[in-house]
């Protein structure tokens, strides 16, 4: 290993306006450069997490940037700002329906698993390489959890089944917070605890973090529903702020905060908030950036000249983890699920490693442990290198193996904005291209008394529909509900947008219309007699009466805003 040439002390110098517009315009390339890789990344099926390491290695020093960077401690602080980041989007993005069955067997590899992978990997790293136990521990710990970042950004353009999705993502969710806790015990001074003082202590951590995850989560989402804010742009802001309340209480409070972002940014994201896309949007913004700056500062903190000799250890301690360490751990845990064979070989190959092995390597920098950066640099080596052969070829082995995704029908994408002063909400749905509400006509969406069409955008145009309106693909529609019936409405929605106009006779929830007018916007409609023709007869939206014609049919059903 050649040693690193000293340099004399940098003197600290104020940042002026002009220091300013210069770091602007570096970072505002750099995330022009990260914002284009990931078109490049997405068409080669690499994680775009090597676009942006690769970024901040060449802006490094032995790169043409020419940067000398080398503060673990920063690095660390960061890292762990932007994971907490990650995990909130991650949480935000998923599905409840997806991981609660998978829930046991994903707590199981995230826990258990841990410890397999963490004690196979040490022991090939004390055998195979002659590294001393703490280090080889270290690095065991260090590898074991599958990466947050990586997994999401991979597996969501990946059409998997839902099982295998739902039970990856849970375990990069779940995984970091033990992970945590074992490389920072394992990195302290001084002889390691027993076993089951350290197996309490992770258990005391997660309970913490988990109830307060789950207390913050749920008191976040009561408030957001029922709260109207000024301006949709607060909504964002709010959950975020939320989530990061998760970490920040569960840290302070001796639990993994880890644990607590992830559950409470999950319970929000399942709880048809109010501007959920807008919602979801600015949670997946910032998530890339902090992606983006995670990389590049691990990027520029490496030094790749000094990388030469930790390469065979890389590869041999990875070989080990990728095919011994991680296969045992699944065939171990999920074994008693009864998972099919193909779904564990799959599973296997897919426990990515990103950012977050990376952040945690700089513990032990931070901490003084002997022969820290060569475990630093392991790690980097081995994350490229199986990231690298791991990323490309998980669509091939899932095609290989023929996991394939099961033809299900598109969810709608329904934003929900709450109307306090009239007591009633307005749905913004719409109809995805594989959506069973196309072809549907909106009389047979059978939507629950005071719940109503009032409009449709299609092809940029908006027209009131008549209840014999045929819905199609890329429709956008506007769904005055009470609310009383604003969460049956939406389930009655989502059922028509799974199962098509048959959804009621199949058990989805929403009771078939019996001659009860419904209202557009939050107001009281009136009751039409069957048959015959009426005008201004139900009051709606606005001042309370209904313009124009209403139409009756033989079930009382009425045509344009009221029914």
């Amino acid at each position: 290993m050649r040693p690193r040439a000293p340099r004399e002390p940098r003197k600290e110098r104020p940042l002026t306006v002009h220091h300013l517009n210069q770091l602007l315009l570096l970072c505002s390339l750099v995330l022009l450069v990260a914002v284009a890789a990931v078109r490049i990344s997405s068409r080669s099926g690499l994680p775009s997490l090597l676009v942006y390491l690769g970024i901040g290695i060449l802006m490094g020093q032995d790169g043409v940037g020419d940067i000398h960077f080398d503060n673990a401690e920063l690095t660390q602080v960061i890292g762990y700002a932007a994971l907490v980041v990650i995990l909130a989007e991650g949480g935000l993005g998923t599905k409840w329906k997806e991981i609660e069955p998978v829930l046991p067997a994903a707590s199981v590899l995230a826990l258990a698993g841990v410890a397999v992978s963490v004690g196979v990997t040490a022991t090939g790293a004390h055998y195979l390489i002659g590294l001393e136990w703490r280090q080889a521990l270290i690095i065991g710990a260090v590898v074991s959890s599958t990466d947050a970042a990586a997994v999401f950004s991979v597996l969501r353009r990946i059409p998997l089944p839902s099982r295998v999705k739902g039970t990856l993502e849970a375990e990069s969710g779940f995984n970091d917070a033990p992970v945590v806790i074992l490389v920072v015990s394992f990195s302290t001074a001084g002889p390691f605890a027993h076993w089951y003082v350290l197996l309490g202590e992770i258990a005391l951590e997660l309970a913490i973090g988990a109830a307060i995850g789950l207390a913050v989560g749920w008191l976040g989402a009561w408030g957001l529903r029922h709260v109207a804010l000024p301006a949709s742009g607060l909504y964002p802001i709010a959950v975020m702020a939320i989530a990061v309340m998760a970490y920040a209480a569960g840290s302070l409070a001796h639990g993994s905060g880890f644990l607590g972002v992830y559950l409470a940014s999950m319970i929000m994201g399942n709880a048809k908030l109010p501007h959920w896309p807008a919602t979801r949007g600015f949670a997946e913004g910032l998530g890339w950036i902090a992606q983006i700056g995670m990389f590049v500062l691990l990027g520029l903190l490496v030094t790749p000249h000094e990388l030469g000799d930790d390469v065979w250890p890389a590869l041999v301690i990875g070989l080990v983890l990728t095919m011994v360490a991680r296969p045992l751990s699944v065939v171990l845990c999920l074994g008693p699920f009864r998972v099919p064979w193909q779904e564990q070989t799959l599973m296997s190959w897919a426990g990515l490693r990103g950012a977050v092995p990376i952040i945690l390597a700089t513990i032990p920098m931070v901490n003084g442990v002997d022969a820290s950066r060569r475990i630093f640099n392991i790690v980097f080596v081995l994350v490229v290198v199986y990231t690298l052969v791991q990323g490309p070829t998980l669509p091939w082995l899932a095609r290989k193996l023929r996991l394939g995704e099961d033809s299900e029908a598109a969810d709608l994408g329904i934003e929900s904005a709450p109307l306090e002063r009239l007591r009633g909400h307005l749905l913004s749905v719409e109809i995805p291209a594989g959506s069973k509400m196309h072809g549907v006509e909106v009389d047979e969406l059978r939507l629950p008394a005071g719940a109503a069409v009032t409009l449709v955008v299609r092809d940029g145009k908006s027209f009131v529909p008549l209840p014999a309106t045929v819905l199609r693909r890329g429709d956008e529609l506007l769904v005055v509900a009470t609310d009383p019936v604003r969460d049956a409405a939406e389930r009655r929605l989502r059922a028509v947008g799974r199962g098509g106009k048959l959804a009621g006779w199949l058990g989805a929830n929403g009771p078939r219309g019996t001659g009860g007018a419904r209202a557009a916007g939050s107001g009281r409609g009136g009751r039409g007699g069957r048959g015959g023709r009426r005008t201004g007869g139900g009051r709606g939206a606005g001042d309370g009466r209904g313009t124009g014609v209403d139409r009756g049919t033989d079930d009382g059903r009425g045509a344009g805003g009221a029914r």
